[in-house]
């Protein structure tokens, strides 16, 4: 799997191409559009000349198996997203959010995004599992091992967690190994030692700040304005 940012046709297709080529591969399974985190995120990658064609294109030429997209910043933006691509006869493969134990509290992925997706039998990849540590270090009574069993119990396909020391594998294999999906009494009640530690995103940063948001501070990596995007003269006295 590999994501890419670009959200007009030419940049799609130069960063998937630099990606089969660092890859040594001549095709992958799942590509994902990265970070869609603004409402116009979608018009871009669905507008005539946008990324929505490269993919399409290179799926034609098995290149690409799967297409999804991800997101951490607003659950709305993701429905958007979903709802732009129903419009135009389009089905995600997969769709990635955020997915812990204090997203529940505010702007909840679980809540809004997973139901419809479950719906739609679209692939669900959760991240954030921990917020980049940053929820373990909130003071919430939570250890690594439950954040990881609360996502498994939802309707998820795979659960991403980051891995950069042998001590994380060993609790990613413990929390595989001891896995049993959790009640409905059972996660409303993990869910609720989180209440007080959650509003307002706090401890959720990447929904709160720019802090997680390299599209914001790389946006030639979106490429150009389609060509095709009517621009717009201001109005006299403007």
């Amino acid at each position: 799997m590999t994501k890419l940012d670009g959200r007009t046709k030419e940049a799609a297709k130069s960063q998937l191409d630099q990606s089969l080529t660092r890859l040594k591969t001549d095709h992958i399974d799942l590509v994902q559009f990265h970070e869609i985190l603004r409402f116009d995120d979608p018009d871009r990658i669905f507008t005539e000349g946008g990324a929505i064609e490269a993919l399409k294109d290179a799926q034609k030429a098995g290149k690409v198996r799967f297409i999804g997209f991800t997101g951490h910043k607003d659950p709305r933006v993701h429905l958007y997203m979903l709802e732009t691509a129903q419009r135009h006869g389009f089905t995600f493969d997969t769709v990635q959010m955020p997915l812990n134990l204090m997203d529940a509290h505010f702007r909840s992925f679980s809540h809004l995004v997973v139901p419809e997706l479950a719906a739609q039998r679209t692939a669900i990849l959760g991240m954030k599992t921990m917020g980049d540590g940053v929820l373990l270090k909130s003071g919430a009574p939570i250890t690594p091992i439950e954040c990881l069993h609360y996502a498994m119990t939802l309707p998820t396909s795979v659960v991403i967690t980051g891995i950069d020391s042998p001590k994380i594998l060993d609790q990613a294999f413990e929390a595989t190994r001891t896995f049993k999906p959790l009640s409905a009494d059972q996660l409303a009640a993990l869910v609720a030692k989180t209440k007080p530690y959650a509003a307002e995103g706090k401890y959720e940063l990447f929904k709160t700040s720019a802090h997680f948001d390299s599209t914001a501070r790389h946006a030639d990596w979106l490429g150009e304005e389609s060509p095709h995007v009517q621009k717009l003269a201001p109005a006299s006295g403007a």
